[in-house]
């Protein structure tokens, strides 16, 4: 058994019980071949609850820290992140931009199941903010369809993505795939970028009911 299986099998029924999934929408994914999931981050256990719904396994860019922490807890994030799917990445070095866009790259490339979150980081109030560009390069380059995701109910249970969580209700929806192939050849244009992107957010500010702010998170954060 892989180490995949095992924790969906094992794990999976715990988180389960503690966050008494919903799942509407999941049969949207493709079956085979690459595919991106794009949704919105509201808390840290977003990318642990993502893997345990999602039939096929799905690989992700995270910190690297994530993988490198010290004792006990560090050896078991480690162990259940990379099992999952994280593939660790420095985000905060000068080239982590072109590393993550290369990685989802090349996990599309190989058939694969990319999620993202084009927000690029957690939301710092709830709010669904201006989506970045890396999500359609993706999909223009590899001509991977999007399927659009949202998490609800994850920030209330996880307040500012710190401490354990408490146990609650969680849904995640899945939207209809979204083709943009009409943009082939198109990734370097910046207009094109923009528009496919904003058509990905507004579809995952409808499935999650957010509200949207025309903004970079960061520079919320920042402020």
């Amino acid at each position: 058994m892989s180490r995949f299986a095992l924790i969906k099998s094992v794990i999976g029924p715990v988180m389960r019980l503690m966050f008494r999934f919903r799942v509407e929408g999941a049969e949207r994914i493709p079956a085979s071949g690459p595919v991106i999931l794009a949704g919105n981050h509201l808390t840290f256990i977003d990318s642990m609850i993502l893997p345990l719904v999602v039939d096929r396994q799905v690989f992700f860019i995270g910190k690297d820290e994530y993988v490198t922490g010290k004792g006990l807890k560090g050896r078991l994030m480690a162990w259940f992140f990379t099992g999952v799917g994280m593939i660790p990445v420095d985000r905060d070095g000068a080239g982590a931009a072109v590393a993550a866009l290369n990685t989802g790259r090349r996990v599309l490339e190989e058939g694969r199941v990319f999620g993202i979150y084009p927000e690029g980081t957690r939301s710092p109030d709830g709010r669904l903010y201006r989506g970045r560009t890396g999500i359609a390069r993706l999909t223009l380059m590899t001509g991977a369809p999007v399927v659009p995701f949202a998490l609800i109910g994850t920030d209330k249970l996880q307040p500012g993505g710190a401490g354990l969580p408490r146990p609650g209700r969680v849904t995640v929806r899945f939207g209809e795939p979204m083709e943009f192939s009409r943009y082939e050849g198109m990734d370097r244009d910046r207009y094109v970028l923009r528009a496919v992107t904003d058509s990905v957010m507004t579809e995952v500010m409808r499935l999650s009911g957010q509200e949207y702010v025309d903004m970079y998170a960061t520079k919320a954060k920042a402020a």
